[in-house]
């Protein structure tokens, strides 16, 4: 897939992402997650007390991969690098953002609120490789 259509899979409909991380013990983790897309880079919110938020503290290589359960199957997979932002305002701004996305406008101001507390962690991730194919099945 080219850039547009990663994209356009990616976040062309509100679809989670699968999260992949590293535990402590080297033991990989996997979490569905919301996401939204800043440029080029893959935004997305998580609990610093998390598996996940533990994770990206230690390791900030990461993997996500977005599907199409129905056929004839699809799939894209990103690895990068995440960074970690704390910072209030864009927290609740993209929080809000995400809200929106998978609970629809009319409820994104109430997510955005719910979603941007202390603790709460953004995160961008920029991706350093890209895989996807359309039509697996086909």
């Amino acid at each position: 897939m080219t850039g547009d259509e990663w994209k356009q899979f990616a976040f062309g409909q509100p679809r989670t992402a699968k999260l992949a991380t590293t535990r402590a013990n080297g033991a990989p983790h996997v979490a569905p997650i919301w996401v939204a897309l800043d440029g080029d880079e893959i935004v997305f919110t998580t609990g610093e007390t998390t598996m996940k938020g533990k994770a990206l503290r230690r390791d900030a290589r990461v993997a996500l991969c977005f599907d199409d359960e129905a056929p004839p199957f699809s799939f894209v997979i990103v690895e990068g690098e995440a960074r970690i932002s704390e910072d209030a305002t864009e927290l609740l701004a993209w929080s809000t953002i995400l809200g929106g996305r998978y609970m629809g406008n009319e409820r994104a101001e109430e997510f955005g609120r719910r979603n941007a507390v202390p603790g709460e962690l953004l995160v961008h991730v920029h991706p350093t490789r890209i895989v996807g194919q359309h039509g697996v099945s086909e």
